[in-house]
């Protein structure tokens, strides 16, 4: 296939809209099933060489989650724990594989931003994982291979119009990309910077110590944000990004919101959220978002105005902030991967309300001293990696 047409271009009245290669090559990518289009594109080929990445870094099988062409969530294929399982809606699904499981993962993150995302996946999609895929509220996947029987799963979701893209896994593009902005051509060479714990050797803080399973969060944070557009910071932990503060302009908002959805997810694991009565007609999307109320600020307008008895069976406790505060003050060991440096040691105070201990960033910023003073006060440990990872 040397070019394949899409129904539009980001909106609809962009016309025509296609993908082809310039010199007037078989494209690197065949669509099994549907018709993707031009942000599916942008989402699949940006998610493909996160997880790609991923998968050479760690060693595991890697998934993304993404939506509108940055990573709502991004993982390794390690096991879920039971409460892991119940938080990712997966509890019912017996024993899942490591390239599910980083689906699952990469899912949960922050699932009401996940919501119709487009899946990437480093290695051949197996049948565990497809079944998954099928029960989430998603507009397409891109793998380097689908098993006969996963294809066919996926073949079967949205009235056999889900969009299914098989890239190939030798591929690799020019050294020099383009692109066209108002008409003017704009050339650089391919961001091919490699991430690996290398880059993590140059601890700047009086706390030295960044274990093996921090080093990996911080890889993982660091890679997704290499395809985050920018400003953006990652929160990660357990082989997992958790949340992902992408786009902003302001990096302390990046801070802040990335940090919120680190805390969301580690509040749905609190046991007041795993027991909320849920009416069995329920479906997994609509308790996300109540979950989501319910952990939020709003949750006491729903008791006030009844709103809650269209979800729960029976009226739940008030999630108090005292109760939240204490919960999320046990979360311990989260990294913190930013794509340009902290001017300000306002990010590391925030960032550790999320139970932030490893950090890497690039260094470079006029106040570097007070950021590592901010970092000292909490025993977190700092590395500068010297290397920015705007995207754009």
């Amino acid at each position: 296939m040397k070019e394949f047409a899409l129904k539009y271009g980001c909106n609809p009245n962009q016309k025509p809209s296609r993908i082809y290669m310039q010199d007037g090559s078989e494209l690197p990518v065949q669509v099994l099933n549907g018709r993707p289009g031009y942000i599916n594109f942008l989402d699949a080929l940006n998610g493909w060489q996160l997880v790609r990445e991923l998968k050479e870094a760690t060693g595991l099988p890697a998934a993304a989650s993404f939506k509108h062409v940055s990573p709502a969530g991004a993982a390794v294929g390690l096991p879920l724990t039971e409460v892991e399982k119940k938080i990712y809606w997966v509890d019912d699904m017996g024993e899942l594989t490591p390239l599910a499981s980083a689906y699952a993962r990469a899912r949960g993150a922050d699932r009401m931003s996940s919501f119709g995302d487009f899946i990437s996946l480093s290695d051949v999609c197996d049948a565990a994982a497809a079944r998954l895929v099928k029960r989430e509220v998603s507009d397409g996947i891109i793998a380097p291979g689908y098993e006969p029987e996963a294809l066919e799963i996926l073949k079967s979701k949205k009235k056999g119009n889900y969009n299914v893209i098989q890239i190939d896994p030798a591929y690799r593009p020019d050294p020099v990309e383009h692109k066209q902005v108002f008409g003017v051509t704009f050339e650089q060479g391919r961001n091919e910077l490699k991430i690996d714990r290398d880059l993590l050797n140059n601890v700047v803080t009086k706390n030295k110590d960044i274990p093996d399973s921090g080093k990996i969060d911080l890889i993982i944070s660091l890679i997704t944000l290499k395809y985050t557009q920018s400003n953006s910071v990652c929160y990660a932990k357990g082989g997992q990004a958790i949340g992902i503060g992408a786009g902003q302009q302001s990096r302390i908002h990046c801070t802040r919101l990335a940090g919120q959805k680190a805390d969301n997810w580690y509040l749905r694991q609190n046991p007041k959220v795993l027991a909320l009565p849920f009416l069995d007609k329920v479906g997994r999307a609509d308790r996300d978002n109540a979950i989501d109320l319910y952990i939020g600020a709003e949750y006491r307008d729903l008791l006030a105005d009844g709103s809650w008895q269209r979800v729960f069976k029976e009226k739940p406790e008030v999630f108090t902030e005292e109760e939240k505060r204490a919960w999320l003050d046990q979360n311990q060991d989260v990294a913190l991967g930013s794509d340009a440096f902290f001017p300000f040691g306002d990010n590391i105070e925030r960032a550790r309300k999320s139970g932030v201990k490893y950090i890497a960033q690039p260094g470079g910023s006029i106040r570097d001293d007070q950021v590592i003073e901010t970092c000292d006060k909490y025993g977190i440990a700092m590395c500068f990696t010297g290397i920015r990872l705007f995207h754009h």
